[in-house]
C-alpha cells in the first residue's frame, strides 16, 4: 500500500498539465484523469503518530527514513494499481493513455497537487472512449518476443540481430532530420530530447529530497 491516486477534475489543472507534460493537448480533453503516486508519506505520518521515532531513540537504534529502495517499491505499487485501472477500463470499452511526462517539472506538480516530500508522481492516466476507427489503425511496432522474453538468464541482443530486427520493425531510416537510421532517430526524438533532459533533472531533484534525512519531524 505504497501508493495513492488523485482524480484530476479541475479543468484549469488539466490545461496546465498539457503545458507541463510536454504539450499533449489530449490531457485537457480527457473526461477522466487519474494521477498515480508512489507514496511513503502516509506510512511515515502513521509511524510518527504511533511514536516510532521516539521508540527507536529510547531503544538506541536508528529510525530509518525512506531511501532509494522505498521509492522504487512505491513506484512499483503505484504502477501496478495504474495497470489494474487500465485493464478495468478496457473491460468497459474505455481506452487509456499513460503520460510519463508527469515526472517532469517536479516543482510545479508538487505545488499543483500539494505533494509532500515522500510522494512522487510516477504516472498520469487519461481515460476516454476510443474513436470508432481504433481497431483499424496501424499498431505501433514492438520488439519481437525473442528480444523480450528469456528463460533463466538475460540474453543481450547482438549487432547483426539489431540490424535485422530494426529493419523489420521500422524500415531503414528515421524521421528526425539528423538521423541516418532508426536507432539515431529514437535517440534524438526521445532519450536525447529536451523533455528527457528535463525529466532527468526533475527526478534528480525528487530523489535528492526523498533520501535527505529531515532535520526534525517538523520537516516531514
Amino acid at each position: 500500500m505504497h501508493y495513492s491516486i488523485i482524480e484530476v477534475t479541475d479543468q484549469k489543472a488539466k490545461d496546465r498539465l498539457v503545458e507541463t507534460c510536454d504539450n499533449q493537448p489530449f490531457i485537457a480533453k480527457a473526461p477522466y484523469v487519474l494521477l498515480f503516486l508512489g507514496d511513503m508519506q502516509r506510512w511515515y505520518d502513521f509511524f510518527q503518530y504511533s511514536g516510532v521515532p521516539e521508540m527507536c531513540e529510547e531503544d538506541g537504534f536508528e529510525f530509518a527514513t525512506p531511501q532509494e529502495s522505498d521509492l522504487l517499491l512505491a513506484c512499483c505499487d503505484a504502477l501496478i494499481a495504474a495497470q489494474n485501472a487500465v485493464m478495468a477500463a478496457e473491460s468497459l470499452g474505455i481506452g487509456s493513455c499513460y503520460v510519463g511526462d508527469i515526472m517532469e517539472n517536479i516543482e510545479i506538480h508538487r505545488e499543483m497537487f500539494d505533494l509532500p516530500r515522500w510522494v512522487f508522481p510516477i504516472a498520469l492516466l487519461c481515460f476516454g472512449y476510443p474513436l470508432p476507427d481504433r481497431p483499424a489503425r496501424e499498431k505501433v511496432p514492438r520488439f519481437p518476443k525473442q528480444f523480450l522474453y528469456f528463460k533463466d538468464k538475460y540474453s543481450r541482443v547482438g549487432g547483426s540481430e539489431f540490424g535485422t530486427m530494426l529493419l523489420d520493425l521500422f524500415g531503414e531510416r528515421g524521421s528526425h532530420e539528423a538521423a541516418q537510421n532508426i536507432g539515431q532517430n529514437i535517440y534524438l526524438r526521445k532519450t536525447g530530447s529536451e523533455f528527457a533532459a528535463e525529466m532527468r533533472r526533475s527526478v534528480k531533484v525528487a530523489l535528492r529530497d526523498w533520501i535527505e534525512t529531515p532535520a526534525s519531524q517538523d520537516d516531514w
